[in-house]
């Protein structure tokens, strides 16, 4: 299972023989400028919300590659409606069987409106297993007591947890969240993007270590493996 990071939120989870994308924002991303976007290979592609640094390469990435979007039912009919493949319409709480594992759709507290203003539903986050490992992809979202329950019915390998503050959780949050979900390693994101939302390194994973917890702040195009 290899994972690369391609800024903000977005990362590409190899698995399976499946390639699945996370919220694609990289073309309009400074920091991600040098990620070839029309290399990118994408079976899937998982939405936790509709906000625009969360969806904006989706149409180009998904009519190049043909890729299956799988997300919160009206950020998904959204896409439909561009002529996009959106059939794993999905809400809080339903998990679905792909060939690689299942994916299960978790609530987030964080608002959730399309490009255009569009409705979208409720934000989300995503708990996968595949492989025989298990992570929580939180999407954006605060600090909420929903978390335990992922800790209370699932055993992570790790948790993909925002830590940037202002949008989201910070990094302190961030580390109660991990307590909460049972996670000991933890893969930061969208941090660093916007300036309200840049962080110190050195600090964040010194406060982590002090916890108990690994940070890792992967730079963008760097991929880990499992």
């Amino acid at each position: 299972m290899n994972l690369t990071y391609y800024g903000h939120s977005c990362f590409l989870l190899e698995t399976g023989g499946s390639h699945v994308l996370f919220d694609p924002f990289i073309r309009p991303n400074p920091l991600a400028k040098d990620v070839a976007v029309d290399k990118i290979e994408a079976d899937y592609i998982f939405l936790s919300h509709g906000h625009g640094d969360h969806v904006a390469d989706v149409e180009e990435i998904g009519n190049r590659t043909g890729a299956q979007l799988l997300g919160m039912f009206e950020v998904l009919a959204w896409f439909e409606a561009k002529g996009l493949k959106a059939d794993l319409k999905m809400n809080i709480g339903g998990t679905v069987e792909l060939p690689f594992g299942t994916v299960q759709l978790v609530a987030a507290a964080h608002s959730s409106s399309l490009p255009d203003g569009s409705y979208g539903g409720l934000a989300a986050g995503f708990v996968i297993k595949a492989e025989g490992k298990t992570f929580y992809f939180a999407g954006d979202t605060a600090l909420t007591y929903d978390m335990k329950l992922i800790g209370e019915q699932h055993q992570l390998d790790f948790a993909i947890l925002p830590v940037g503050d202002h949008f989201t959780m910070g990094v302190d949050d961030a580390l109660t969240a991990a307590t909460w979900v049972g996670a000991t390693k933890v893969i930061g994101m969208h941090f660093d993007t916007f300036p309200p939302i840049s962080i110190n390194h050195d600090e964040a994973r010194a406060k982590a270590q002090a916890a108990g917890k690994e940070l890792v702040l992967l730079k963008v195009g760097e991929t880990i493996s499992f």
